[in-house]
């Protein structure tokens, strides 16, 4: 079990060096397979939200079925065509080898884009692992669906497909202080693509199986964590934030799966960061984020080995890192143009804000550096009015 989650740990720092700013959605998306759990990730075009999948999907040993939905797409297209043999002798049934009903790992791209022909079939397959076919009921061996879409869906009909991604994670472009390391990391990502580079697994879907049965040893949380956890639904449900009972039960195997994930036996309040994913609207983000994100960080501040990079996916070393790199082009000896000053600017304001958020020591040292960068660039008179 020790060789198992330390090579959890591997595909999460794999994903995080190829991936600038994704550490919680990378984080999210193991909890969502330990617990054999369906997350969807939503956000704009160009925002990894395929190529994290994949990577994640080449990294375990599974049967992965992946298909691009839309409105035109055909059942055989996804749970395998027409058996004609079958058919031939008065027996209706799909040949579902390689098919969705046979995979582990599924992502389905543009998942909200479905028919109502896929949606009904999914719907019970996503929920009860099991798809029927001609009368035949199979059972299928899916640990994790993973969806993505451009937008949150605001169809009625598609309500309960939603309903059924337990996790929904928010991909957004990156920050300006991201840039350049996106650069690098995008260009190395780029040429391992175009050489074919094979991806070695590092864990099998049978190995994710023995897993969940922690799991379930795990859900025996402390009282002062049920307690909190208790306090937090009560909180959501009273600001307006649909969460079923039955949510609200699933998400106790995520805490669980998140401990399982860091090697630990026993879930605790800082694995409660998971209740920031749970939200039906977008609107509901930031108080979410209100709610969630203070007893996380009280949590981290008494246990400051136990803290995580958060949302943001830079850590305070590669942040002070880009404060010097800032630093240097502001200070070089050739004076930057008033686009590259503004860039540098912008950059040091959302590194502003993103430390502000934590309650680390070097956080403030660096907090102090931008201030003193801000102040010196600002009184150069570069945007005094005229």
């Amino acid at each position: 079990m020790s060789s198992l989650t330390q090579r959890l740990g591997e595909v999460a720092r794999t994903l995080d060096q190829r991936f600038v700013g994704r550490s919680e959605a990378v984080r999210l998306l193991l909890i969502s397979l330990v617990a054999r759990e369906h997350a969807v990730l939503i956000g704009p075009p160009g925002t990894a939200k395929s190529a994290l999948v994949r990577t994640l999907a080449e990294l375990v040993d599974a049967r992965y079925f992946e298909y691009l939905l839309t409105r035109f797409t055909e059942p055989n297209e996804v749970f395998g065509p027409v058996d004609l043999e079958a058919f031939r002798r008065g027996e209706y049934r799909r040949r579902t080898a390689g098919m969705l009903p046979e995979a582990e790992v599924v992502f389905l791209d543009e998942v909200f884009k479905s028919n109502s022909a896929i949606l009904n079939s999914l719907l019970s397959l996503l929920n009860e692992r099991r798809y029927t076919s001609g009368g035949v009921v199979l059972e299928c061996p899916l640990i994790s669906v993973f969806g993505a879409s451009n937008e949150v869906p605001s169809d009625d009909t598609l309500g309960a497909l939603f309903d059924r991604f337990l996790l929904r994670i928010r991909t957004e472009s990156l920050d300006a202080y991201h840039f350049a390391e996106l650069l690098d990391r995008g260009v190395a990502e780029e040429v391992r693509r175009l050489r074919r580079e094979p991806v070695r697994p590092l864990v099998t879907g049978a190995e994710l199986g023995t897993l969940m049965q922690r799991v379930g040893a795990g859900l025996e949380l402390s009282s002062a964590l049920l307690s909190t956890y208790k306090g937090l639904v009560f909180q959501l449900r009273a600001e307006g934030i649909s969460f079923s009972d039955r949510r609200a039960v699933k998400t106790l195997k995520l805490l669980a799966a998140s401990a399982l994930v860091d090697g630990r036996e026993r879930a605790d309040e800082g694995d409660l960061f998971v209740l920031e994913h749970v939200w039906s609207s977008e609107e509901q983000i930031p108080l979410l984020r209100a709610l969630v994100r203070p007893i996380v960080e009280a949590f981290h501040t008494e246990h400051p080995g136990r803290r995580r990079v958060g949302a943001l996916g830079m850590g305070l070393d590669a942040m002070a890192a880009e404060i010097e790199r800032i630093r240097q082009v502001l200070t070089g000896a050739t004076a930057p143009s008033d686009l590259q000053l503004f860039a540098q600017l912008k950059a040091l304001g959302e590194l502003r804000i993103a430390l502000s958020t934590q309650q680390d020591p070097q956080a403030r040292a660096l907090e102090q550096r931008v201030a003193q960068l801000l102040d010196a660039s600002l009184r150069g008179g570069r945007f005094a009015q005229p």
